[in-house]
This record gives C-alpha cells, structure tokens and sequence, in this order.
C-alpha cells in the first residue's frame, strides 16, 4: 500500500497508528486494534481452529483472496488468506516476497482500512492482521469485522436485481472514494457490498490513496463495467448494459463529484 493523500490524511494516519498495536507471534506478527478487549492469537487466523469450535460460519465470499466467517470473541469477521494472482500463481500461490513488516500485504491493508474508517467511508473496520515469515517469504492473513445482511453486487446479478437505481447508488458510491482519492486496485462486482442501507466497497488489497486524479479513475470504472458484463448483467448484452445500467451508474458518479 502507498499512501500519497491530502492534508486530512497525515492527521487520520496518525491516529490510525496510535490506535493499534503489534504482537511478535513466532516467525511473525500480528497487528490489531488496541481498543479489541482479547488481545488476538495465531489460531485466530486458522479456519480449522474456528471449525473445531464450530464457529466457522458456512456463509464466504470467494475470490482470490478466499474469505471464510468466523465467529471470534470480538465478534463475526470475515478471515482472508492472502493468494497470488496473475503467471506467478501457480508457481508462489500464497508467498510473498519480504519486504519489510509494514509492507506485508496484510499490515498494509489493514493500515489503509483504518485510514478510510477514519474517514468515515464505507468499509469494514479492520480486526487484525499477520504475517508468516520463512526466508524471503511470507504468507498473510487478515480480519476484518462483517458487514451484516449484505450481498455482493455479483450476486445481485446473479438474482437480476441490478436496475438503474442501484446502477445509480453504486455510482455514487465510486465518486465518494474517487473524490476521497482512494485508488481500489480491483473494483469489480465481487468488492461492492449491498446492505439494506448503504453499499460497501471491501478488499482493499494493494489499494492507495493517490494525490491527484488521474487515469487510475478511469481504470477502476473500466474494470468495473468488464466486470458487469462477465457476470453477465443485462444478459451480457453490452448495448444494453451502457443504456440501462452503465449510462445510470455514470450519471450518478459525475452528479456526486461535481456536488
């Protein structure tokens, strides 16, 4: 994560550290919200430890990133394991190479969640997150408090539920990050939660905030719309995708910045 912000975001950085603490765990670390009542354990980061307990929730999102619901003493979360994507996939799966603690995959979301629930955007409060070292290795994890009764805009697809009211509240939702500077690294249907009363953007893996606006807003509304028509909304048909969904969703999203 890079974070290159605005003059709001050295304060809000600030006391997003503060308000965390780091616990050295074997060959790595864990960082954690300090105000957490339980100090949280490796087996916190163990799908098998919450399932011997029966409080592996049955209810995940998948992705990449495989997310798996626990039920934790501080409350349900969702729990990530870290996973490569791309040619390397195959070969390093869940390594990483080291490069510093803070630069772990999982610190470094944790870090920009804290950032942005500061801010007061719509994102899941982050719990903790680990890191494995082995050599120049490392394997992450992180956790991150649920959004309750949500869906996934993929699944809302999936269901036909995607109209031009929605389209238009997702649309809004991008301009408030964009307008935030908020670089989402992979802004697709799988990362925009639907809750009955507002809408969340989650995985914030490798994402940034950016100091000026650039081409990496038209990067994540590009990657955005390829998403819709994979998942196959308006039946995959792109005319009619641009004229019932995606002309509502660009309305919405140049209605909130200009405000």
């Amino acid at each position: 994560m890079v974070i290159m912000s605005d003059t709001r975001a050295p304060a809000a950085l600030r006391q997003a550290m503060a308000d965390t603490r780091i616990h050295a765990a074997g060959t790595g670390a864990i960082l954690f919200d300090a105000g957490l009542s339980v100090q949280p354990e490796d087996a916190w980061f163990d799908p098998e430890h919450w399932q011997a307990q029966g409080k592996l929730l049955d209810n995940a999102r998948g992705g990449r990133g495989s997310v798996v619901f626990v039920d934790t003493p501080t409350g349900i979360c969702a729990l990530r394991h870290y996973h490569r994507g791309g040619m390397v996939a195959p070969i390093l799966g869940d390594r990483y190479l080291w490069n510093g603690r803070e630069r772990t995959r999982g610190f470094a979301e944790f870090r920009l969640l804290a950032e942005l629930h500061a801010r007061e955007l719509p994102v899941p409060e982050p719990v903790a997150a680990r890191y494995l070292r082995s050599g120049v290795h490392y394997t992450a994890d992180l956790l991150t408090r649920r959004i309750e009764h949500a869906h996934t805009l993929a699944e809302m697809i999936a269901r036909r539920a995607l109209d031009a009211k929605l389209a238009a509240r997702v649309g809004a939702l991008v301009a408030r990050f964009h307008a935030s500077k908020v670089d989402h690294a992979d802004l697709n249907a799988h990362n925009v939660l639907v809750a009955p009363k507002d809408l969340w953007l989650v995985d914030f893996d490798r994402g940034r905030i950016r100091r000026n606006r650039g081409d990496w807003q038209l990067a994540n509304l590009r990657r955005l719309r390829r998403s819709l028509l994979k998942l196959g909304a308006c039946d995959g048909d792109e005319m009619r995708l641009d004229h019932e969904i995606w002309t509502p969703l660009m309305r919405a999203y140049e209605a909130a910045l200009s405000s």
